[in-house]
């Protein structure tokens, strides 16, 4: 992914953490979602007392996406720290967020996990989760119609 394309996804996702519910883990985690046709869907963690209910950074994202339509996806980055500190860590997919990412990308998916603009890991989807599970494991097509 061309360095300018990556940087701007990057902010994207510094944005989106700007907005995180943290009360319990204090882990902000932001994610800006790629589509193909050129949108970015922003997201962050959402916490639940309950543990169980919260919802990552990136499953917001794709969720906002999948509810107004989009579901053709080509990178995402990621960023989380500790409020008020800076990571010293890139911050990756959880295993959920691999899987729920999946169902709509497959493998290819360009995954930016970043502690800066200019300080990422540039991956694939498919490197990070090897042997994905998705629709083509169970012959189905989801772009099409149930008969």
């Amino acid at each position: 992914m061309p360095r300018d394309q990556a940087a701007a996804l990057i902010r994207a996702a510094f944005a989106g953490r700007r907005f995180a519910y943290v009360p319990y883990s204090h882990f902000a985690v932001g994610a800006a979602l790629l589509a193909k046709d050129g949108r970015v869907f922003t997201g962050c963690n959402i916490e639940n007392a309950g543990y169980t209910p919260t919802n990552c950074a990136e499953r917001t994202a794709l969720f906002k996406a999948v509810s107004e339509g989009v579901t053709e996806f080509s990178a995402i980055a990621v960023v989380g720290s500790l409020q008020g500190k800076r990571n010293e860590l890139p911050t990756g997919p959880c295993g959920v967020c691999r899987q729920a990412l999946f169902e709509f990308t497959g493998p290819d998916l360009v995954v930016l996990m970043a502690k800066s603009e200019d300080d990422y890991i540039e991956t694939t989807l498919g490197a990070l989760l090897p042997y994905g599970f998705g629709p083509k494991n169970l012959e189905i097509d989801p772009s099409r119609p149930n008969d």
